[in-house]
């Protein structure tokens, strides 16, 4: 499947009929008879409380290397390792650009196997003046220009990118990204002899302590990691995260490159790798480190667009997801994923809407309860799990609440852009997360 031969039509439509299935499912259990009213939810909470569970209890499960870590594995040696290309979309990273580059030039990958390219994507602040020193030192660094009005924002960047490079291998980065110096050749060794057309790393947040919405971000990456290890062992499915994902250049290519009319690439390119059957892996080992949001605006910002484009695929690539052209264990594993990080919060909304407009009681929080709580058990595997990179925080108590409490806000986000999106044209903007330069803790 390539990039254009889904390009988004009819989003608007769908979002509509999504947010109308979501409200009518919220709303009409409140004028079911009050002694069966609870009946949906508790019924979606025991299958969906049973998927979570399940995927947390199988994480730890060894299924031909899924879930292993690369410190035990032999490596590739320095003479076989294939060519990769380090591709960099930046726009305004003034604090961050340097560094990075830096980080990439002291890899323990063969210099003449790797090339950094940077797209510089119309900033106009000083990365362009920096790029340019930079280019002069480091002789693996290429830097591709292009003005604000190139369109097609991060993806854009990256296509313009793949018509330049030769690598058998590409390494998406961000421009806060930082990496261990044998990062590289553990990541290609382990995603060559696993068989994988394309691996993403465990996101550690490297400002962890700069306060308590950059610890609970923390504590979401692990989270998150601990639910994808166990999506991939129970026959599920993996999601590329962008920053530390390697990819295939075959395989990409197979997919016609970034799709340009989506605002997340890696979620898009995720959902074309399951459909051309490109087998996708994940490491928690070694990590890839980057800037966590600081501000709670920069957060609602950040998660807007992710909310966005999680929905987009979906809505983009149901009538494969939903096909035979996939196992029935995927099939159900996108839908229990579905219903509870996309489909829960617009049911809450609404059941919450109907129990003021009616005075009656809610009727969805036992299915609520039960999300919470297998968030709050992946929280604590996740930051129980001994790993490299930037410690995590201490899963206490009071902490754990804390953190379930802060998911609170995708409650707020995801029923917010569905609205946006079921009702105002979309405009392709590339908000970026803005970075600051955090200094890298000692590994």
């Amino acid at each position: 499947m390539t990039a254009s031969a889904v390009n988004g039509q009819y989003r608007r439509g769908k979002t509509f009929l999504f947010l109308i299935a979501c409200s009518w499912a919220g709303a009409a259990p409140h004028w079911i008879e009050p002694s069966r009213s609870l009946f949906p939810a508790i019924t979606l909470a025991f299958l969906l409380g049973g998927y979570g569970l399940r995927i947390i209890l199988l994480r730890d499960r060894e299924t031909s290397g899924i879930n292993s870590n690369v410190g035990t594995l032999p490596l590739i040696s320095q003479e076989s390792l294939p060519n990769v290309d380090v591709l960099v979309a930046a726009r305004d990273e003034e604090a961050v650009v340097q560094r990075l580059v830096e980080h990439i030039d002291s890899l323990d990958y063969p210099q003449s196997k790797i090339s950094t390219w940077i797209i510089d994507d119309g900033s106009v602040d000083q990365t362009p003046v920096i790029l340019e020193e930079l280019r002069r030192k480091f002789h693996n660094l290429q830097v591709i220009n292009r003005s604000t009005s190139a369109g097609g924002g991060k993806s854009g960047a990256l296509n313009q990118a793949l018509k330049e490079i030769k690598g058998e291998w590409i390494l998406i980065l961000d421009a806060d990204a930082q990496l261990q110096k044998d990062s590289l050749h553990r990541l290609v060794s382990y995603a060559i002899k696993g068989g994988w057309s394309a691996v993403q790393l465990r996101k550690a947040v490297v400002n962890s302590a700069h306060n308590q919405l950059t610890r609970f971000q923390a504590m979401e990456m692990a989270m998150d990691m601990v639910i994808q290890q166990g999506r991939l062992a129970s026959g599920g499915v993996v999601e590329l995260r962008g920053n530390g994902q390697l990819i295939l250049r075959s395989a990409l290519d197979q997919c016609g490159g970034f799709n340009e009319g989506t605002v997340t690439d890696d979620l898009d390119l995720s959902f074309r790798l399951l459909i051309s059957r490109a087998l996708v892996g994940i490491l928690w080992d070694p990590p890839v480190q980057e800037e966590g949001v600081e501000t709670v605006h920069a957060l609602w910002r950040q998660r807007k667009r992710w909310a966005e484009g999680g929905l987009q695929r979906f809505f983009d690539y149901w009538s494969f997801l939903v096909s035979s052209r996939l196992p029935v264990s995927q099939r159900i594993d996108l839908g229990c994923f579905f219903l509870l990080q996309y489909a829960l919060p617009v049911v809450s909304c609404a059941d919450l809407a109907t129990t003021v407009l009616t005075k009656t009681m809610p009727v969805y929080w036992p299915l609520s309860i039960i999300a919470f709580t297998i968030s709050g058990l992946a929280y604590w595997r996740g930051c129980n799990t001994i790993g490299e990179g930037p410690s995590l925080p201490s899963p206490k108590p009071i902490r754990l609440v804390m953190a379930i409490i802060y998911l609170l806000h995708w409650f707020l986000v995801i029923p917010w852009v569905t609205l946006r999106m079921a009702f105002l044209p979309k405009k392709f903007v590339w908000l970026k997360t803005n970075h600051y330069g955090q200094k890298a803790l000692k590994i």
